[in-house]
């Protein structure tokens, strides 16, 4: 699963710490990226669900109506760990799990599979953006604790709708007038200009992957390129943090990382 030096290196879970987020490149070795090419396309053609469609989250971009121009165009394809064992084994290898108990200061590591947990399709056309959000916003957890991974399946960049982040933002208390209905960080505020000038493009090549908490304000952009842009996303918590009974986030057990 993993390159020649996959070991976490004694500076990364500070530095997750204090910026909310590393990258550590070429984690995923070619082959493995390269079947996970090979099922994402195969679960696009013909498409098998279940899936959620650009048209259905109505972000900037995106087509008004599933019946438009655009309608069906694929967003994520859900439940990726019970999709395809190439997605499940991903989602639980070592070096995932190494990483993450790093940053975590846990070796109890669980998958949520009520989170993420999916493939992410960037179509180019009518693709949408997505503003300045916490991941934590609509997760409900015992503690806002969780730490995500984003796997590039492809390259990533500002042309085809990298993520962007703001360091640190995740040691942020922001209040809630700083937010929009949707609970998203309002860029007309002058009081949020200061974070916004920290943002940081993070490109990625295939193989790379993107560990960032669950408190880290992102965005991305729309694909601007001529080709389909694939990322693996999964969400994980420890056995402390439980989901609150009767939520979304309880709906399916987490899966323990051996």
């Amino acid at each position: 699963m993993s390159r020649t030096n996959p070991q976490i290196s004694s500076f990364e879970p500070a530095l997750f710490a204090s910026q909310g987020y590393i990258v550590r490149k070429g984690l995923i070795t070619r082959p493995v990226v390269e079947s996970l090419n090979v099922a994402t396309e195969r679960a696009l053609t013909p498409l098998i669900g279940p899936v959620e469609f650009e048209a259905e989250v109505g972000y900037p971009g995106a087509p008004a109506t599933l019946d438009a121009s655009g309608g069906n165009t694929p967003r994520r394809l859900l439940h990726a760990y019970a999709r395809d064992s190439v997605f499940a084994d991903l989602a639980t290898a070592r070096v995932i799990k190494e990483t993450l108990a790093a940053v975590m200061g846990r070796e109890d590591v669980y998958l949520s599979q009520n989170h993420h947990n999916c493939v992410m399709t960037k179509h180019p056309g009518y693709s949408s953006s997505t503003s300045w959000h916490q991941d934590i916003r609509y997760w409900s957890f015992d503690r806002a604790e969780l730490v995500s991974i984003w796997c590039a399946l492809g390259n990533e960049s500002r042309e085809n709708g990298a993520l962007s982040v703001i360091p640190g933002s995740h040691l942020e208390e922001v209040e809630r007038g700083r937010l929009d209905r949707d609970l998203f960080l309002r860029t007309d505020l002058e009081e949020n200009q200061s974070l916004l000038n920290r943002r940081v493009q993070v490109e990625l090549d295939a193989g790379d992957v993107l560990f960032f908490h669950c408190r880290l304000f992102h965005a991305a952009g729309r694909n601007e390129s001529d080709t389909v842009k694939f990322s693996a996303v999964f969400t994980y918590h420890d056995s402390d943090n439980h989901p609150i009974p009767g939520t979304r986030s309880d709906r399916y057990p987490s899966i323990p990382l051996v």
